[in-house]
């Protein structure tokens, strides 16, 4: 093993990860609820979008509109709000 040690990242006493700048630990989605959400809205990057400001809009307050397990994180929340056709995506206006 070499003596130089300028590759190794010290970790927290105690296995602890790190929490966030934004002082919130994240919570893993179900990858189950991600599978079934993409077959809802199948283009990967608007499904991110629309969990992301849903989980924004639960984070600021918003009351979930389906009913939530206590090991439920808030991306888990707008995934089966998707999932249950609670929220969605407004329909495109065709062009004249």
């Amino acid at each position: 093993m070499s003596e130089d040690a300028t590759n190794i990242v010290a970790f927290p006493a105690g296995g602890s990860l790190p929490v966030p700048s934004s002082g919130k630990r994240s919570i893993p989605m179900r990858s189950d609820l991600v599978v079934a959400a993409s077959k809802v809205i199948p283009e990967p990057p608007v499904l991110i979008n629309l969990v992301s400001a849903r989980v924004k809009q639960l984070n600021n307050g918003r009351s979930p509109l389906v009913r939530v397990d206590h090991r439920m994180g808030a991306a888990d929340i707008a995934l089966t709000e998707i999932i249950e056709g609670k929220i969605g995506l407004e329909p495109k206006e065709k062009e004249a």
